[in-house]
């Protein structure tokens, strides 16, 4: 039970320090609470902006093809349609292969680069080594 502000100038030294484990804990729960009150309102934001982001994925994805039958129809005032639809999917699987080819560089790079636990397990490998190769 929290006290009231008062003037603690005329309180002895041993009164303040006696009151010390309260001021403490009464420290540590109120951080404790505001911590709690932070990662609920946090929380609640971002499960919102999450939902959100999913209501633009959704419209995305409808917009997609509205762009690929809008192409088909440009190109298909010059060529028929069954054309112009066989070279915007065409142009899709070119640029399948392109991004595909493009991540897989990207893996092959992380597999390739050295992890933490690799380097510690080369460093303790050259300790033996060194260890094993002095003679006092």
């Amino acid at each position: 039970m929290p006290r009231g502000y008062r003037d603690r100038a005329d309180d002895s030294f041993l009164s303040l320090i006696g009151d010390l484990p309260e001021l403490v804990s009464n420290l540590v729960k109120a951080e404790i609470n505001a911590a709690k009150a932070w990662v609920s309102r946090t929380a609640k934001d971002a499960g919102f902006g999450a939902v959100w982001f999913v209501v633009a994925l959704f419209f995305l994805f409808w917009a997609i093809p509205v762009l690929l039958v809008f192409a088909i129809a440009g190109i298909a005032s010059w060529w028929p349609v069954w054309l112009s639809a066989l070279a915007v999917f065409g142009i899709l699987i070119l640029a399948v292969l392109f991004f595909a080819l493009l991540g897989l560089l990207k893996f092959r790079k992380v597999l390739r680069r050295e992890n933490p636990a690799q380097a510690v397990a080369t460093d303790v490998r050259i300790v033996k080594e060194a260890g094993d190769n002095d003679e006092f």
